[in-house]
């Protein structure tokens, strides 16, 4: 009889561990689609501050060449053949002036900060597409403890309900059109 109490006992106290341990697995599951989606936020916001602060710097570098280019242009419109050639001698020695500080100085080019652009996407979108795959994995491992047995007996007693994946939105799943 104190055998049978002992293995009752025994019985009792490992469905309860049990018990308590998928509950515990379950929250800590949950919590971590908590977190990776904490992820996708921080990977959004950085994508937007990275991007907003780089295409201004683009349009800024961009629209400062621009206007250097229509105001050498303006001021040649209106000259003589005299003093064009006295601006054109003019514009070498500032060129090889140029040069000289060019050489001591990085080289700065409206190409090189659309490659700078081009690669800050390249990597946020990096970022968020890992975030958002962390997510998913995540979801997944929480809802396997709600559809597989035993631990669907532990879920559904705590009322957890499946998450969500993360998915795209219906135009993000076009192809992009590049003009």
């Amino acid at each position: 009889m104190n055998i049978l109490i002992g293995v009752i006992l025994l019985l009792i106290v490992c469905v309860v561990g049990w018990y308590i341990g998928t509950s515990n697995s379950i929250r800590k599951s949950e919590l971590k689609i908590n977190e990776a989606l904490s992820g996708i936020d921080v990977a959004l916001t950085k994508r937007y501050d990275v991007l907003t602060k780089m295409l201004d710097a683009v349009k800024a570098f961009q629209k400062y060449e621009t206007d250097t280019l229509s105001n050498i242009v303006n001021l040649r419109m209106g000259m003589t053949m005299q003093e064009r050639s006295e601006a054109d001698r003019s514009m070498d020695k500032l060129s090889s002036e140029l040069r000289l500080v060019a050489e001591n100085y990085p080289e700065l080019k409206s190409s090189e900060n659309y490659a700078e652009l081009q690669k800050s996407i390249v990597d946020v979108e990096e970022h968020l597409q890992a975030a958002r795959r962390l997510y998913n994995a995540n979801v997944t491992a929480y809802n396997n403890y709600l559809i597989t047995f035993p631990s669907n007996i532990v879920a559904n007693s705590m009322g957890a309900v499946s998450k969500p994946f993360y998915e795209a939105d219906s135009v993000k799943r076009q192809d992009v059109k590049i003009y």
